[in-house]
């Protein structure tokens, strides 16, 4: 790409400068809350998940997305809260019973190390 802009999810032109020579980037896996909502009354097969959040993240590389914070009480969500991704469940199909799998983002997690 000419312009270094990075999107999410992929594109096949870039917006900015209209290159169609497109790269894959590796994203960060952290990044800062901007905004977001609690969702009280989900679409279906999301009933399992209510109350829940769900928040415009914007990575530390600059990408935004839109995802559903977890490991946290909707009350303790906060703009400028730092979070990383984590891979989740999704949902649940009621009828057929297929699971999906995706990330998600919650507060970071202290590593070993950090807590000795």
């Amino acid at each position: 790409m000419r312009c270094g802009a990075l999107y999410y999810p992929r594109r096949a032109i870039c917006t900015r400068c209209g290159s169609k020579e497109l790269e894959e980037h590796q994203l960060s896996e952290r990044g800062r809350i901007v905004s977001w909502t609690v969702i009280r009354n989900p679409p279906k097969d999301y009933e399992r998940f209510a109350p829940y959040v769900v928040a415009l993240v914007e990575l530390e590389d600059g990408v935004r997305i839109l995802s559903q914070i977890v490991d946290v009480e909707p009350e303790e969500v906060k703009a400028g809260m730092m979070v990383e991704a984590t891979f989740r469940k999704i949902r649940e199909d009621g009828t057929s019973g297929i699971i999906e799998y995706g990330y998600k983002f919650r507060p970071p997690v202290e590593s070993k190390q950090d807590s000795s």
